[in-house]
């Protein structure tokens, strides 16, 4: 799963017995020889998939962790583009390693349930591989502000890749997974919040769409699709719309 440069049992178990925040501060020198680390054969799907649709001025990448998302968003913005991660430890590994041609990159510390940003600041805010990270509960809240930065117009996209089916070895063992985080953080302070499982685009789209969003669905078909004819990989693009989030 690792290769020798990642990190070691050792390091991932106090990783994972601490808080998300210094977790990820003391695994962010090894993240990218981790699995955790979007694929860059995905990340260059979409890149392909928002040029097509772009191009875009300014750009945010939410919870951007080491960087590779702004590697995307260099390739489709024209203006500037902008990092945000609670994480210093990612920060640090994502100044040094992170240098694209094109615009600017700027690299906030913050929480992106809070985003510390002007409003309509953006036109495309994208991001990988983080909503693990986030509680069902919390979703309203995080589309919220992301519908807060964006323009009229603006677009939010993310990659989605479709569940594995409960015949595969990758459904149990995303269950398992999961299970034992729960566990975990049943009986130790403070949480680690990292499920695989909770993030269902069914919930996901109707939550954009009440944020202000609405949701267009793109294909990327770079990884073909599976024995039903479904895409095996997605790109969510939820466009900001003018009349703003739905009345509850």
């Amino acid at each position: 799963m690792f290769s020798p440069e990642g990190p070691s049992l050792r390091e991932l178990a106090v990783q994972a017995l601490s808080s998300v925040e210094h977790g990820y501060d003391l695994l962010a020198p090894k993240f990218d020889q981790t699995p955790f680390r979007t694929p860059d054969s995905v990340l260059d799907a979409c890149a392909s998939a928002l040029a097509r649709i772009g191009p875009f001025e300014a750009g945010l990448d939410l919870a951007c962790g080491t960087g590779a998302g702004a590697g995307v968003l260099a390739r489709v913005c024209r203006r500037g583009v902008t990092g945000i991660d609670f994480s210093a430890g990612m920060l640090d590994v994502a100044r040094r390693a992170v240098r694209p041609p094109g615009p600017a990159v700027s690299w906030v510390r913050g929480d992106v349930r809070a985003l510390p940003f002007a409003p309509g600041a953006f036109d495309l805010v994208v991001s990988f591989g983080a909503f693990g990270h986030f509680l069902p509960r919390e979703l309203p809240g995080l589309f919220a502000q992301v519908h807060a930065v964006l323009r009229p117009g603006g677009s939010f996209a993310f990659p989605v890749l479709a569940p594995p089916r409960p015949t595969s070895p990758a459904f149990w063992m995303l269950l398992g997974f999961d299970a034992v985080m729960r566990v975990r953080n049943a009986v130790w302070r403070p949480p680690f919040v990292m499920y695989y499982r909770s993030f269902r685009l069914g919930d996901v789209r109707r939550e954009l769409e009440r944020a202000g969003f609405d949701v267009h669905l793109e294909t990327l078909p770079e990884f073909g699709r599976r024995a039903d004819g479904s895409p095996r990989v997605r790109m969510i693009v939820a466009v900001s719309r003018k009349t703003g989030p739905v009345p509850a």
